[in-house]
């Protein structure tokens, strides 16, 4: 039996890992976990602008109280491996079905829905680390609150935490949905440490091309625009969505928080442009390296071929003068061989053989140099300019 072609680890964990565990024609809102998925755990903020209460509770019923206080609340949920407790969730803030379905099922693109209670949000967060991965972030903005569902512990939104704790700036005077801003501009901004450290490596990458050149540079370089074809895929449903949230008319979200999402859409582009540059950059740098492969091969293959047509001569000589004639039976069979200076004469017919190609070949600059017939026109082109200055 023939085995299956085994790819390379790099490119085998850039291989796009689709599976959507509800079964074709499911009834919609089917929510079907992971079971390799995490079990959530559940942090809540309560706050306002004076003060700040934060807890981690074990359960979908003491969430309740926060609901019934005037505070506004941030449940943040890591992992999705419980759907009892996700659909507790959903039922406790009203949530729709296709909002948990979308939830559970993490190969969702940015995008922004409206419902009649809420809106739901979906964004990407990257991190790197050994690999590229990236993670989906579920965002309900609410009328006092903000539930965030992710697949793991750790994130980019430690920042909001502190600015939250701290009471810096004016995160606690505002509604939900300037927290919602801040949680997306943390999200979105996560992109730009992970874009500076490739941008490190690509300079890496084209000092190790003019310098040392190795056999592994070609794959780095592949893996490089496999990675910025992910972020690339990652990045541009973002615009889309932060648009929807700029030109949708919702009353969830304050003209005063919409000024801010406009820098949050300014991010996006800039981020756009940077991956675009990056993966431009990495196809140049592998062309580069394929032209100097290609151009280290054609230097052998032009060494190889000047010594062979110097030695063709000399092999023509050598053999000429190796043929087996009698000058005693005719005087046309070969009568330099008895000649006293026969053997030097043979050698200096070679030996000027070889420098007369050697000096056509610099003279056709074959052999490292521009050719004299095309700097002809150059001169001439200097000469009359000169004249031209005389006159």
């Amino acid at each position: 039996m023939r085995r299956p072609l085994q790819l390379p680890t790099v490119v085998r964990h850039l291989r796009p890992r689709f599976r959507r565990r509800s079964k074709p024609g499911a009834r919609p809102g089917t929510i079907v976990t992971d079971p390799n998925a995490l079990q959530p755990t559940i942090q809540v903020f309560s706050f306002d602008a004076n003060h700040l209460e934060e807890h981690r509770v074990d359960s979908v019923d003491e969430l309740a109280p926060f609901l019934a206080d005037d505070c506004m609340t941030w449940v943040d949920i890591d992992g999705l491996g419980d759907a009892k407790t996700i659909k507790k969730v959903g039922t406790l803030f009203n949530l729709h079905r296709l909002v948990l379905e979308d939830i559970v099922n993490v190969h969702q693109r940015a995008k922004m829905e409206e419902y009649e209670d809420h809106l739901f949000i979906v964004a990407r967060m990257v991190t790197l680390d050994e690999h590229l991965e990236t993670e989906q972030i579920s965002l309900i903005l609410g009328d006092k609150f903000v539930i965030t569902f992710q697949e793991h512990p750790g994130d980019c939104l430690d920042q909001v935490r502190r600015r939250l704790r701290s009471g810096l700036g004016i995160i606690r005077q505002m509604g939900p949905d300037y927290l919602m801003y801040a949680l997306l501009d943390a999200i979105i901004d996560g992109y730009f440490p992970v874009l500076e450290t490739y941008g490190d490596q690509l300079n890496e990458l084209e000092d190790q091309l003019l310098s040392r050149p190795t056999s592994s540079v070609i794959a780095r370089i592949h893996r490089m625009r496999s990675e910025f074809f992910i972020l690339r895929k990652s990045i541009w449903p973002h615009r889309e969505m932060v648009n929807a949230l700029l030109r949708e008319s919702t009353p969830r979200i304050q003209q005063e928080t919409r000024i801010y999402l406009r820098d949050c859409y300014d991010h996006v582009v800039q981020l756009i442009d940077l991956t675009e540059t990056s993966r431009e950059i990495a196809s140049d740098l592998r062309d580069f390296n394929l032209s100097q492969i290609s151009m280290r091969q054609n230097d052998i293959m032009k060494v190889l071929t000047v010594t062979a047509t110097i030695f063709i001569p000399l092999n023509f000589v050598a053999a000429l003068y190796g043929m087996n004639f009698d000058s005693s039976v005719s005087p046309w069979n070969m009568p330099e061989l008895e000649w006293f200076y026969g053997y030097p004469f043979a050698l200096l017919l070679m030996l000027a053989t070889a420098v007369g190609l050697l000096m056509f070949f610099w003279y056709r600059g074959w052999l490292g140099r521009d050719p004299t017939w095309q700097r002809a026109p150059q001169r001439r082109f200097h000469r009359r300019k000169k004249l031209e200055e005389r006159e």
